[in-house]
C-alpha cells in the first residue's frame, strides 16, 4: 500500500496522526507516505487525477492498484486491517461513542476552520470570501464549546482514556488554525490545555510540523 499525503493539510493530517498512534500503540505498520504538493497543483497533475478523479487528499492506493479517498474510510479500512490498538473503540457502544465524538471534531471544528482559512487566505488560491469568513466564524465557537465541556472532566483524551481517532481529527484542525492563523477562543481552557498535552505524544510530533 501507499498513501498520497501532503503536510499541515488536515485530511491528510488526520490519517497520518492515526498511523503514527497505531504504530506507538504496537501495530507494524509499513505504508510509504508519497506527497502531493497542494500549493503547487500536483493534485491536478493526470497521475493524481487517476487516483482520485476529485483531485483531493489522502488517498490509499492498495495493492492491486486500486484507490481509496475519503481520510475517514481510509481510517476505517487500515482499522480492518490492523485492529490493535483499538482506535475506535473495543464495543458497539465505545464505537459509536468514538465516531460521534470525532463527527463533531470534524463537523463543528475542522470543516468550519478549513472554510475559513480558504475564504480568507487559501493555500491552494480559492479566491476570497468575506461573508463565507464571517458565517463559519459564528459557527466555529459551538463545536469549540461541546468539545471543552466533553473535556471538563478531566479525560485525558477527546472520547475518553486512550487516543482514538477523534484526537486525531481534533489535532488536525487546530494544527490548520494554526497554520491559517485563526484565532481559538482562550476561555476554551480544557480543549486548549488538552491540545498542548496531545502536541507532546511521540505520536504528534512526528506527524504535526506546527
Amino acid at each position: 500500500m501507499k498513501l498520497y499525503t501532503f503536510q499541515v493539510a488536515p485530511n491528510p493530517t488526520k490519517v497520518r496522526l492515526y498511523l503514527a498512534e497505531k504504530v506507538a500503540g504496537g501495530a507494524v505498520i509499513d505504508i510509504p507516505q508519497v506527497s502531493v504538493n497542494l500549493p503547487k497543483g500536483e493534485q491536478r497533475k493526470p497521475e493524481h487525477l487517476a487516483r482520485n478523479p476529485l483531485g483531493r487528499l489522502p488517498v490509499l492506493e492498495l495493492n492491486d492498484g486500486s484507490c481509496l479517498t475519503e481520510s475517514l474510510t481510509i481510517i476505517e479500512y487500515l482499522e480492518e486491517c490492523y485492529p490493535h490498538p483499538a482506535m475506535i473503540g473495543r464495543s458497539p457502544l465505545e464505537r459509536a461513542r468514538v465516531r460521534e465524538v470525532e463527527r463533531i471534531a470534524e463537523l463543528g471544528v475542522l470543516l468550519p476552520i478549513g472554510r475559513i482559512i480558504h475564504a480568507t487566505n487559501s493555500p491552494i488560491g480559492l479566491p476570497p470570501n468575506p461573508e463565507v469568513a464571517a458565517h463559519f466564524r459564528k459557527i466555529l465557537p459551538e463545536g469549540l464549546r461541546l468539545l471543552d465541556t466533553r473535556l471538563s472532566d478531566g479525560r485525558p483524551f477527546v472520547a475518553g482514556d486512550c487516543p482514538t481517532i477523534a484526537d486525531c481529527t481534533l489535532a488536525a484542525a487546530l494544527q490548520f488554525a494554526r497554520f491559517g492563523k485563526v484565532e481559538i477562543d482562550p476561555t476554551f481552557t480544557h480543549l486548549l490545555h488538552w491540545d498542548a498535552r496531545y502536541r507532546e505524544r511521540a505520536a504528534a510530533k512526528s506527524a504535526l510540523t506546527l
